[in-house]
């Protein structure tokens, strides 16, 4: 039953996004986790479903409208950087707005590796659905020995190292 209630709110966008705003420090932290998860699958149409229909989005020098381009957008960004995994964090919280601080390692078709890093600030609507989404962004070229990400791909494993935890 929890399998199919959880397909059901994955798939349908008009039900609501929990944790709702205004956020206490539970709930912000719980919502980083379920966006983390959702990148970490590498599934632009499931992530996508967590932003409101109009969501405007800055991410880097890119201005996007909407979960259609959002969805273009993020195909792209996974053709581009393979072997995708990501950590977030909060960094901040009220009401209807988290910010949050990430960094991802990923290769490119050249197996040049990179690790990524991150601000976020998100707004929410009263339903949890993300309205706005900024990113700033950096990536810095890194050796393959020098990863910190090993797991397989996927959610990151409740045990591994948070951004804190590596020094990162």
């Amino acid at each position: 039953m929890l399998f199919i209630l959880r397909y059901h709110t994955m798939n349908n966008p008009e039900n609501p996004r929990l944790p709702l705003p205004p956020f206490d420090n539970e709930s912000a932290i719980q919502k980083v986790r379920i966006a983390e998860d959702a990148w970490n699958t590498r599934n632009p149409e499931r992530v996508s479903l967590a932003y409101t229909p109009d969501s405007v989005w800055r991410n880097r020098c890119e201005f996007l409208s909407g979960r259609d381009a959002i969805v273009q957008f993020l195909t792209r960004k996974w053709l581009k950087e393979l072997d995708y995994r990501l950590i977030k964090e909060l960094w901040a919280f009220g009401s209807n707005r988290i910010a949050v601080r990430f960094a991802y390692e990923w290769h490119d078709d050249a197996d040049n590796w990179f690790r990524s890093y991150g601000n976020e600030n998100w707004e929410f609507d009263e339903h949890g659905f993300m309205q706005c989404r900024l990113a700033s962004i950096n990536d810095l070229p890194i050796q393959e020995s020098d990863r910190k990400y090993h797991w397989i791909l996927g959610r990151r494993p409740d045990d591994h190292p948070g951004l804190s935890d590596l020094n990162l």
